[in-house]
């Protein structure tokens, strides 16, 4: 007898095998106990997950006849009664498959929707399971829409899809919808140890979570990695095979690697960057790994009590926890961010292993370190600088005091001379000297030092986070400009010049946002304070425009500060239309008596002059 694939041998016949699909089975139980059918199902999902699977065990339970042939509807199909058998061999003639993605036009649909007017020749119901639904053609959803809505009461549709979204929206009004989920590896790991238990195969558990994970929700390529690992091992399962047939890095190279970037041991890093390339390990399996055992730790970290729980045996679960300890949590989410989108970045380099090294290396160099950050403290303090004191002849039964920087007295702040420049602060006695002996000129024996010259140092205020660059136009605006005769004389020709036309797009951004320095017979000098406007096509455009209004001069541009320019002054315009009419709205009678008598407001920014 030929061998049969693990996938088909060990197909669920009944609900009760289904596996990770509670929801779907729980509501096809219900319906099918209280005898609340309808007419239309759609089964959507990943691949490898059951919908094929679920519409024959749908349609087993349709027709399943019993074991003594008096049967009806159940959600228990026997197994044993020709019905079942017939179904689960793919010779029932009631029950129809259709591939949509083969038979995709009118035409076969048409042909199938022509079946529907025979009534079941051996079963109790006809059914209908067009799998790939998504990928019939307007025309073929069209021609099955009529029959779908009000089919028979012999006939049932069953579809299926892995993209439910291509799928129109008549359609998907017409039927029930069930979505199928991938199935954790948890779940996949229990079913494929009972399945080689069946089949005697011996197996590592590590081995089986490695298939388990690498089946990404799909029961079906988990049973398919089964079988290629069986035949790789010579009829059994090890790690070491598993992983050599997977191309799985080793996670013992990713706690080496997360341990290193935890202690900051950027040599260590570059070796197993090195030991990966020499043995021909995946780059981004890496990165994916990493970003596996990451997750674990974050979680770890921000749930403390899940430590020492039940991890189903996983021998790596002990490392996670001890990794989760080392790592700070910012450093942990960190370094999952830069491991999830270097993935991206190692289709870029040029080299996979040089661009996994620089991903690694970059948590090093955004690390944040005590030096640096104690840096960053005393930067933020205000600077102190020590001021050598005058030496005060001591009184008589008056021991050294030590001065310390005294408190500041609202009251007696006024009496404190200002700091001017090339002024020497007076020097502060003990608490405990006579005012009025203090206030006298003290003897000293050294010549009095030469005052402290203070300087005035600018200070460049940061602009806030944020801030755009129109912001400082718009400042700028609010304040007067100062009138001058060439920026009269530019305001207007530039007006000229827009109101014709004759200036478009960043010809007529350039006009707007200079100024107009200097003027000659033949050159005109003007000022932007961007350089991206200093293009010599919109300077040409410009010249262009003035030598039809009667200027043929050349134009040179500066950068620099634009104190007067059309732009400021269309702005400080709009400005005073806009001051004028909030003026007018709030000094009108009708809208005080509102605000006066219902408590009403004038929402800022709602008004716009006329």
């Amino acid at each position: 007898m030929a061998y049969l694939v693990l996938a088909r041998k060990h197909r669920p016949r009944t609900f009760s095998e289904m596996v990770g699909q509670e929801h779907v089975v729980q509501a096809l139980e219900n319906a099918l106990t209280s005898q609340r059918l309808h007419h239309a199902y759609l089964f959507t999902g990943t691949r490898g997950v059951g919908k094929t699977t679920v519409s024959r065990i749908l349609a087993k339970s349709l027709n399943c006849q019993g074991p003594d042939g008096q049967g009806g509807i159940t959600a228990t199909p026997c197994g044993i009664c020709q019905a079942c058998r017939d179904i689960d061999s793919g010779r029932f003639v009631d029950y129809t498959e259709l591939d949509a993605a083969s038979n995709r036009g009118v035409d076969e649909v048409q042909a199938l929707l022509e079946q529907a007017v025979y009534k079941p020749v051996q079963g109790r119901f006809k059914v209908f399971m067009i799998d790939e639904v998504h990928m019939l053609t307007g025309h073929a959803f069209n021609a099955m829409l009529k029959t779908l809505e009000e089919p028979p009461e012999y006939l049932k549709f069953v579809l299926a899809t892995t993209d439910p979204q291509k799928v129109p929206v008549t359609v998907l009004s017409r039927c029930l919808q069930f979505n199928l989920r991938p199935m954790a590896p948890e779940t996949v790991l229990e079913h494929l140890t009972r399945v080689l238990q069946t089949e005697s195969v011996p197996a590592e558990p590590q081995a089986l979570r490695l298939i388990a994970r690498a089946a990404r929700g799909s029961m079906r390529d988990a049973l398919s990695l089964t079988d290629q690992a069986i035949a790789f091992g010579n009829g059994e399962l090890q790690e070491s095979g598993v992983r050599h047939m997977l191309g799985s890095v080793d996670r013992g190279h990713v706690f080496r690697l997360i341990e290193a970037l935890a202690q900051g041991d950027g040599k260590t890093v570059v070796e197993t960057a090195e030991g990966l390339r020499r043995d021909g390990l995946s780059a981004a399996s890496t990165l994916e790994e990493m970003t596996a055992v990451l997750q674990g730790m974050a979680v770890l970290q921000a749930v403390p009590s899940r430590v020492g729980a039940d991890t189903g045996g996983d021998p790596e679960a002990a490392e996670t926890a001890r990794l989760a300890a080392l790592m700070p949590a910012d450093e942990t989410q960190l370094l999952y961010s830069l491991c999830l989108h270097g993935r991206t970045e190692l289709g870029l380099a040029p080299d996979e292993y040089a661009a996994l090294t620089m991903v690694l290396l970059r948590l090093l160099a955004f690390k944040p370190s005590g030096a640096a950050t104690e840096e960053k403290k005393t930067l933020n303090e205000a600077p102190r600088r020590e001021v050598p004191l005058a030496r005060v002849a001591p009184a008589e039964a008056a021991p050294p005091v030590a001065v310390a920087p005294p408190s500041v007295d609202p009251a007696a702040a006024p009496l404190a001379p200002a700091a001017r420049p090339g002024h020497r602060l007076p020097v502060v006695d003990a608490p405990a000297l006579n005012v009025a002996a203090s206030a006298r000129p003290v003897a000293t024996d050294e010549p009095e030092p030469a005052p402290t010259k203070v300087m005035a140092v600018p200070v460049r205020v940061q602009p806030p986070a944020g801030a755009r660059e129109g912001e400082s136009m718009a400042s700028a605006a609010s304040h007067p400009i100062p009138p001058s005769e060439e920026g009269d004389f530019w305001y207007a020709t530039v007006t000229q010049m827009v109101a014709a036309e004759s200036i478009a797009a960043l010809a007529r951004e350039l006009a707007l946002q200079s100024q107009l320095v200097a003027r000659d017979v033949d050159q005109w000098l003007l000022r932007v304070e961007r350089e991206s406007l200093n293009q010599s096509g919109s300077r040409d455009k410009v010249q262009a425009a003035l030598a039809a209004l009667g200027h043929d001069v050349k134009i040179a541009i500066e950068i620099g500060s634009v104190v007067d320019s059309p732009a400021r002054r269309n702005k400080q315009a709009a400005e005073e239309r806009q001051r004028v009419a909030e003026e007018a709205i709030r000094n009108d009678p009708d809208v005080q008596s509102m605000m006066r008598d219902w408590d009403a407001r004038i929402v800022p920014g709602t008004l716009r002059p006329v």
